[in-house]
């Protein structure tokens, strides 16, 4: 059974977020593949579970804990392998979230795939001291002007807009604290970001923790980049035009892209294969 290794979110190998996926085939039980991803232990692994692209290809999703329905750097990165096998520009997934069409754009050498992902839907709006708690921050470190907000593209996330980068990078996961935040919320993702970012290219700096879903920090978010593009959207503009750094402190520099307005959510990236192999 074939797999393969890629770094998404990146234009060069060994940065960005790392995806295993797995060419299962509908052979591997669900327990056979969440131990696959315990082992693999990226942020997530992808089981491509049909071939058939006539409706679309099947695919599902697996953190190091559990299946979930939707993510972002796993969807950028199945599709590459699809591609790369079929030589299409448009391949649909399936995922248990729906159909996420990802296509992709040529710019020179340079090829950047782009997810559609769902429109947004605005859940609950959170006082700043619990989020703050969780994230080890003052919650003076947390933007006056903007909400602390639920946003789901798919998979709810939690949208933690800072003051600067200093607070961004002094951000770490109480974990009492993010336990009591996320215990009766349906999201689970804490996404925080600001205005400061380190690359005068790029318009924000960004950093996700989820270690509900056995992901202490992920390198680059693909789902909480859409949830994050369509609260910017809400909050601030009729579209939006965005790069973002993230990772950073990872050591996994990552560059996300981001198009967005009432009608439409996109996120891009570039993505490079690392490996390919045989689970025995």
């Amino acid at each position: 059974m074939r797999f393969h290794i890629v770094d998404v979110f990146t234009e060069r190998r060994y940065a960005g977020n790392q995806l295993a996926v797995v060419e299962s085939r509908g052979e591997l039980p669900d327990a056979e593949m969440q131990r696959i991803a315990a082992e693999m232990d990226y942020s997530e692994t992808t089981f491509i579970e049909s071939f058939d692209a006539s409706g679309g290809y099947d695919v599902r999703i697996f953190t190091p804990a559990e299946e979930i329905p939707f993510a972002g750097h796993p969807t950028l990165g199945t599709a590459a392998v699809l591609r790369e096998r079929t030589g299409d520009s448009e391949i649909d997934l399936d995922l248990p979230v729906g159909t996420i069409p990802v296509r992709t754009e040529r710019d020179g050498e340079r090829e950047t795939l782009w997810m559609t992902q769902q429109q947004p839907e605005f859940g609950e709006r959170i006082a700043r001291e619990p989020v703050a708690a969780a994230l080890s921050l003052s919650p003076d470190d947390l933007s006056a002007e903007h909400p602390v907000q639920i946003v789901s593209t798919g998979l709810p996330t939690i949208i933690v807009p800072l003051d600067g980068r200093s607070a961004l990078e002094r951000a770490s996961i109480d974990r009492s604290a993010y336990d009591a935040l996320v215990e009766s919320r349906n999201a689970k993702n804490v996404f925080v970001f600001c205005d400061e970012p380190r690359n005068e290219e790029n318009d924000l700096a960004a950093r996700m923790f989820a270690p509900y879903h056995g992901v202490p920090e992920d390198p680059a978010t693909g789902s909480a980049n859409g949830c994050l593009a369509g609260y910017l959207v809400e909050q601030e503009a009729d579209s939006v035009a965005l790069r973002v750094e993230q990772g950073y402190e990872m050591g996994r520099p990552s560059l996300l892209h981001l198009r967005a307005d009432e009608d439409s959510i996109e996120v891009g990236g570039s993505v490079v294969r690392v490996a390919t192999g045989e689970l025995l």
